[in-house]
């Protein structure tokens, strides 16, 4: 799908005047090589964001009526980018009968911060890591059972909630932690789902997994346990 819409941009912007020969600066399904900033730009100020259907945002509207479009998966980006009421500068193509520009980049013309679509990237999960810092808050599930942390520099520690509890002294704002598992590095920052944890690399406890299955040939097959103060009868024999 990121094809077809890149090749529909890409002949688009062929067919515009107005940019003539920078028609390969638009693709940036081709990477992050291509410079945004040599295509047409228009200024204004936010008025309010755009949303499908699942409640992404997937633009903005100027208040000169401008409706700026952007793929979904800069939703988050767009977000903690531009609010309403800033004023951007926005780079792309416009439409030729329509007040519409599918845009390249946004930048927030007051803080400086840009939004480049260069295609949709995949989170990087960089796997097993040892990770330390300093416990900033804990996390808790919504009955209010302890799940994890979040460190100093925003990394987010997640545990299964009854390991977070047997191990919650480790857990306490303040404490000093080091912790072994997977890690997801995403565009809202990095999670680590942890194996062990301790006061140092050197030091770590491992987390109970789950219980252990039942016998390999099936379930347990010797019955209910006999009711208290009676006897359980004697195993088969041979």
């Amino acid at each position: 799908m990121e094809i077809t819409r890149m090749r529909v941009l890409f002949c688009a912007l062929l067919a515009t005047t107005t940019i003539g020969g920078s028609a390969a600066a638009y693709s940036q399904a081709m990477g992050t090589i291509w410079d945004s900033s040599q295509l047409p730009e228009w200024r204004g100020t936010v008025k309010q964001y755009t949303l499908t259907p699942r409640g992404d945002v997937d633009g903005i509207i100027l208040t000169d009526g401008i409706e700026v479009k952007l793929p979904p998966h800069l939703s988050a980006q767009t977000v903690f980018a531009i609010r309403p009421g800033d004023q951007v500068s926005v780079r792309g193509l416009r439409a030729r009968a329509l007040p519409l520009v599918d845009a390249a980049s946004i930048t927030n013309v007051v803080t400086g911060k840009s939004i480049i679509d260069n295609g949709p990237s995949d989170p990087r999960r960089t796997g097993d890591q040892v990770v330390s810092g300093r416990i900033s808050v804990q996390l808790h599930g919504k009955r209010g059972e302890v799940n994890g942390a979040l460190l100093d520099d925003g990394t987010t520690l997640r545990l299964p909630p009854p390991e977070a509890e047997r191990l919650q002294d480790l857990l306490r704002p303040g404490q000093t932690v080091s912790v072994r598992g997977d890690v997801l590095d995403t565009a809202l920052g990095r999670i680590v789902d942890v194996r062990a944890i301790g006061a140092s690399p050197e030091q770590m406890t491992e987390l109970r997994g789950p219980r252990p299955p039942g016998p390999k040939d099936g379930p347990d097959r010797r019955g209910p346990p006999p009711p208290p103060g009676i006897a359980p009868p004697p195993p088969p024999r041979g």
